[in-house]
């Protein structure tokens, strides 16, 4: 991805000089502070580094106790976060909430569970190598969304459940001013279980100011026992009423796939079955299959995002998709599904952003 100011690199501009002062917090160093890295002497690893002395990984990652609220960066700008590695040794990935506050304002502007923020939202690893998003063995978590502001940063992670997380992270950041068109990362999770019978599933809602849509993850239980995948996904922009200006085909065309993700299905000689894909924009990363006893469901994990093709808006931006299956009639009719539905929007816009619908509780987030 491009960025500015020298910031975000690619092969087409990795020579240029930039005055950008790149900085890092971890927690060998809280505050990212030049010349303070690994300075801890009393860290929770101290006893592994017994008989070395400071400077050898003494503090490498923190504790949250549950109900704990960790504040893992603050950040004076201006400035901008380039990427995020972070892995939970322990602690359950639905129920870690990641919170990013910009420039003061009072509420997040992104608020998600850590897997689903990292396109993992079935607390169980798979693989994804995207643009925006890796996760690598054995579960590591990275993002390299940009994600520029002006005055301040403040990163949190927030333990809902009632053991203990160990959290190893890293999060890289320049130093540098920052244009006047510049927006703001957001990221909104929200989760429906059951969808109601013939309700649409609501990606995001209540966005008001100009921006763009970048990218939605969803993590979608299925409660049926045919193919799930025939709703289409709505943009309504700028004032849009009743119908759309950006409709879809179909949620597997949506994440740039086709015919069910299963290759069986127009290669007759081919055995069914769907078929896990990464792309660096799109990708069905993750299929969990039913084992025939308690793990009943079948479960998807599906990203897409729109970086060579954001969706901008002016005013206002509510995303929407159907969860739409087939009837066993003769007649070959739609069937509305009830199913288990999570997603994560992630957008630039202006502040102030509104605040987010109140995030489900503990019980409500449950894998289940």
């Amino acid at each position: 991805m491009t960025g500015f100011n020298g910031l975000g690199m690619n092969l087409g501009n990795l020579s240029r000089l930039s005055r950008a002062q790149s900085r890092s917090i971890s927690p060998e160093n809280f505050t990212g502070e030049k010349g303070a890295g690994g300075m801890s002497t009393d860290g929770p690893a101290a006893h592994m580094a017994r008989g070395l002395g400071q400077g050898w990984k003494v503090s490498p990652f923190i504790v949250i106790a549950s109900g704990e609220e960790h504040v893992i960066a603050d950040i004076q700008g201006p400035g901008a976060i380039q990427s995020i590695w972070m892995t939970l040794a322990r602690g359950r990935w639905r129920h870690t909430i990641l919170r990013i506050w910009w420039d003061d304002q009072e509420h997040p502007s992104v608020e998600c569970p850590v897997g689903d923020f990292f396109a993992c939202g079935w607390e169980k690893f798979a693989q994804v190598s995207s643009l925006a998003v890796c996760v690598n063995p054995g579960r590591a978590f990275n993002c390299y969304w940009e994600m520029p502001f002006r005055r301040r940063a403040r990163i949190s992670l927030a333990n809902l459940s009632d053991e203990t997380v160990y959290c190893y992270y890293q999060i890289n950041y320049a130093l540098t001013d920052v244009p006047d068109d510049a927006a703001y990362f957001h990221a909104q999770f929200r989760r429906t279980n059951p969808l109601p019978y013939k309700e649409v599933f609501t990606i995001l809602d209540g966005v008001r100011g100009q921006g763009h849509y970048v990218g939605t993850y969803m993590a979608w239980g299925v409660n049926n026992a045919g193919w799930w995948g025939e709703g289409e996904i709505k943009f309504y922009m700028d004032g849009d009423g009743a119908f759309p200006t950006i409709c879809g085909t179909g949620t597997e065309d949506y994440f740039c796939g086709a015919f069910d993700f299963d290759p069986g299905v127009v290669e007759k000689d081919r055995k069914s079955a769907y078929l896990e894909y990464n792309t660096p924009y799109a990708g069905l990363p993750q299929v969990i299959r039913p084992d025939g006893v308690y793990a009943s469901q079948q479960r998807f994990g599906l990203y897409r995002w729109h970086i060579p093709d954001p969706i901008r808006f002016e005013t206002d931006l509510r995303v929407t998709i159907q969860a739409l299956g087939w009837r066993t009639d003769k007649d070959r009719r739609y069937l509305p599904l009830q199913d288990d539905i999570a997603s994560v929007a992630f957008w630039y816009q202006t502040l102030p952003t509104a605040p987010f619908p109140a995030l489900p509780d503990r019980d409500y987030l449950e894998v289940i």
